[in-house]
């Protein structure tokens, strides 16, 4: 890692194109580290473009700039290269390949409280972990009531920190991190622990920070989080850099991404033509269209859609009832909506062989992401399921205004 010089003033932070790779075997792990060091030494450079024999690539030909003020998310997949990418810029490890430059000072929020002894107390605590951070021991005393303050402690500020639980602790390291008003700030899920009330007021005061010219890398599985803070965000995915862009555009390409290998066909349809349910109705298909009955491969928030289901009845039926279940698979799999067309006194006529029955959307509010609807035949409202779908994984796509909401509410303003 390098000091930017003769570069814009602006930018804080440049990566081009750097790789970093790892060994999955301990012992040869260990092994290559010391071929390294004598090449460092000895030879002044080592042939670090290429594999080894049991290595990988963590990281692979990353490359962007961060601005002054400006705030990066980083978003992907468990395993995907974040925290590797945080410890390279934090200067914890050396990159494989490409550079790092740096203007000003660097504070990483990888591990918070990394460092507290359990046996200290709170305010112990507090003096030895400033002082690691580089703080003097005069600047500790003008600043430690702030702290404590922050930190919400008060009561427990002398008590061991063997005492306090993991929340406390954090508090209590976020508290000790924002008395160092850095240039570059990495936070690593760290906010994920402590209460919502104090995460909220740790995310103010990032954001006020920012406003100061603070620059972020932040790293969560929280796509508020991001939302929220970030001004554009880095997709990476098993190491390579997916995109870049905007917050709400990255993320929508990310939930798409975690949920790629779910959807099945890609024309936005779900067929089991050889489906044999053993009762009188055999659902045959399922697919997606527009308000028009168009197929797509995608619903739109904010427009009308529709979920058509095509099934096959071996005889008349002279009332037929159609159940949905649909499930947010991009967030935490809760359940979001739930209909059965008899609470709307609505059941379709079938005719022996193909008939088509669905649900439209007019408008459709689900935001942006990725779903799974359980779709399930019954004869009526009181008898059992003649045939179902477990799970039809289908795909809405997003809606500037919906960003960081839990629905689309089209809405008007009062004058």
């Amino acid at each position: 890692m390098t000091i930017l010089q003769g570069a814009d003033p602006d930018t804080v932070l440049s990566l081009r194109g750097v790789s970093k790779k790892f060994c999955r075997s301990l012992k040869r792990s260990l092994f290559y580290a010391a071929l390294d060091v004598w090449s460092d030494v000895f030879r002044g450079r080592r042939a670090s473009d290429r594999l080894r024999t049991g290595e990988f690539w963590a990281l692979g030909n990353v490359s962007f700039e961060l601005k002054r003020g400006e705030a990066l998310g980083l978003v992907g997949p468990n395993g995907s290269g974040k925290t590797t990418l945080l410890r390279l810029i934090a200067g914890l490890i050396k990159p494989d390949t490409g550079s790092i430059e740096v203007r000003g000072r660097l504070a990483p929020l990888i591990a918070l409280g990394a460092g507290f002894n359990p046996i200290l107390t709170g305010r112990e605590n507090i003096v030895v972990n400033l002082s690691i951070l580089g703080l003097s021991l005069s600047k500790i005393k003008a600043v430690s009531d702030a702290v404590i303050a922050f930190a919400e402690i008060e009561e427990a500020i002398d008590a061991p920190l063997r005492t306090y639980s993991s929340g406390m602790a954090a508090r209590l390291g976020f508290a000790c991190a924002m008395q160092v008003r850095p240039d570059i700030l990495l936070v690593d899920e760290v906010l994920a622990v402590g209460d919502m009330r104090f995460r909220t007021k740790c995310y103010r005061k990032l954001t006020e920070l920012q406003s100061q010219g603070t620059s972020i890398v932040l790293v969560s599985h929280n796509p508020n989080a991001i939302l929220g803070v970030c001004d554009h965000a880095l997709l990476l995915h098993k190491g390579a850099v997916v995109e870049t862009g905007d917050t709400a555009s990255v993320l929508n390409r990310y939930e798409e991404a975690m949920f790629d290998h779910r959807l099945g066909r890609s024309d936005g349809t779900l067929a089991r033509e050889d489906h044999r349910s053993g009762a009188n109705i055999d659902i045959v298909a399922v697919r997606l269209a527009d308000g028009g009955g168009n197929p797509v491969t995608a619903l739109q928030c904010g427009k009308p859609g529709r979920i058509m289901v095509e099934l096959v009845a071996h005889e008349p039926m002279p009332k037929l009832f159609l159940g949905l279940l649909i499930k947010d698979l991009s967030r935490d799999g809760s359940t979001v909506l739930r209909f059965h067309s008899n609470d709307w006194q609505h059941a379709w006529p079938i005719e022996p062989g193909r008939n088509i029955v669905g649900i439209t959307f007019d408008p459709l509010y689900l935001k942006g992401g990725i779903y799974s609807a359980k779709l399930y035949a019954l004869e009526n409202e009181k008898l059992g399921m003649l045939d179902a779908v477990e799970s039809f994984v289908f795909r809405v796509e997003s809606l500037p205004r919906a960003s960081g909401s839990l629905y689309f509410q089209p809405i008007k303003w009062l004058e």
